[in-house]
């Protein structure tokens, strides 16, 4: 299995923070975002390279984090070639860019670098390898208002996705989506069929939606926490929980 960290945004909504620092290199709880996410990828037997996509702009800095780091399971940094919030290929672009410069044959762990989660990695996988089937996290959250702001996903009672909205007016259900997703070898040539019907290049929700509708996949509802460091409120509350 190989290992995907997405970092090739500019997190706007962080300035000044990030106009000279990428986000998963901000630190909670005096670590690095990124290095929260490694530490669990390197639970993860079966993984035996991580590949961390970046933009133009920030490629050195991860690749100095990377040599510094000197971790067990083998880093390589790509950059996308891209300089400018204008002219990013977005996540799935990007997710795509790496399958065809690594030449990905192989299943795939996607995560999004500013992710911050306190359930076990090696469990999700776990449950991966006992379905067999394509996988995403999935976390349960009761107030009606912040379910509006992600995307929901409703379960039958195997916990397979049978809907999956973005931000939704409605809410179906109060579980939601993590940018944290297992695909098995078969599914990883789907992503370039996606974008070749012209869809979305953006968020990584949008191929999910997509993928959903042809293929079974499973929901791993977490024991655990799940942080989404968006915007500075976001990033004190995570500080905040992380320093204890």
């Amino acid at each position: 299995m190989k290992a995907l960290i997405l970092v090739a945004g500019y997190a706007t909504r962080l300035y000044p923070l990030t106009l000279n620092t990428p986000k998963p290199l901000l630190e909670v709880g005096g670590k690095k975002i990124i290095n929260y996410i490694v530490e669990q990828i390197n639970t993860v037997d079966a993984v035996d390279e991580i590949y961390v996509v970046s933009n133009h702009k920030f490629a050195s800095h991860f690749e100095k984090w990377a040599a510094e780091l000197n971790n067990p399971i083998p880093i390589s940094v790509l950059d996308d070639g891209t300089s400018t919030e204008e002219t990013r290929r977005g996540a799935i672009g990007d997710i795509q860019f790496t399958i065809d410069e690594k030449k990905i044959d192989d299943d795939l762990m996607i995560i999004a670098g500013d992710t911050l989660f306190t359930f076990a990695l090696k469990e999700y996988f776990d449950f991966f390898k006992a379905k067999q089937d394509d996988c995403v996290v999935v976390r349960e959250f009761n107030d009606p208002e912040r379910l509006k702001q992600f995307g929901v996903v409703l379960l039958d009672e195997n916990d397979i996705i049978v809907n999956f909205e973005e931000k939704p007016a409605q809410p179906k259900s109060n579980k939601v989506a993590f940018a944290a997703y297992i695909y098995r070898q078969d599914t990883v040539p789907m992503i370039k069929t996606y974008l070749e019907e012209g869809n979305k290049p953006d968020a990584p929700g949008n191929f999910l939606a997509w993928l959903y509708t042809r293929k079974t996949v499973y929901a791993y509802v977490m024991n655990g926490e799940c942080y989404d460091i968006g915007t500075h409120k976001s990033l004190e509350e995570a500080n905040e929980i992380f320093s204890k």
